[in-house]
């Protein structure tokens, strides 16, 4: 029954950031663009479960999880984009291929999930939290970055425009 709701849970939060990230599509962007970087600084919270005695992992399955996520970041860095629409706001540009690259990233982990299932039920969820973290930090950050990059052309626009 674990593995059940262990899955049903995954595919709960999978389908919530689905549903958060198409909606954002449809919803203007405010503010500085400092949203987009607060997900990886909560998850420095989660860190704590290094000091975990339980948790054996070995430097090689640290480096490849680290690989792996940093990996999984570039479909995720490529598909984000934001664009001015015709009201002069910015919105996260609409992208079939960003929810292809979010079930595709949903699918490796599950696939992970059952391909490791030999180790500890704590280094896996160790393993598992350093992969997001992983692709979700380097994607978050470009995301900020590309946010940040569209909203000075917004500026400039509004300022050359007055």
């Amino acid at each position: 029954m674990t593995g059940n709701s262990t899955l049903f849970m995954i595919v709960a939060v999978f389908g919530l950031i689905l549903w958060r990230r198409t909606r954002a599509m449809r919803v203007p962007m405010k503010g500085s663009g400092l949203r987009l970087v607060l997900p990886p600084i909560f998850m420095s919270i989660g860190f704590v479960q290094l000091s975990s005695p339980d948790i054996h992992v070995t430097l090689e399955e640290a480096l490849v999880t680290i690989a792996l996520g940093l990996l999984l970041s570039i479909p995720m860095i490529v598909t984000t984009n934001y664009e001015i629409r015709e009201d002069g706001n910015i919105y996260a540009k609409r992208s079939k291929a960003f929810i292809a690259a979010l079930a595709g990233l949903l699918v490796i982990r599950l696939a992970l999930r059952n391909y490791i299932g030999g180790i500890d039920q704590a280094t896996m969820l160790f393993l598992f939290f350093l992969l997001a973290v992983c692709y979700i930090v380097p994607w978050r950050i470009v995301s900020f970055v590309k946010y940040r990059s569209v909203l000075r052309m917004k500026t400039a626009n509004d300022s050359g425009a007055e």
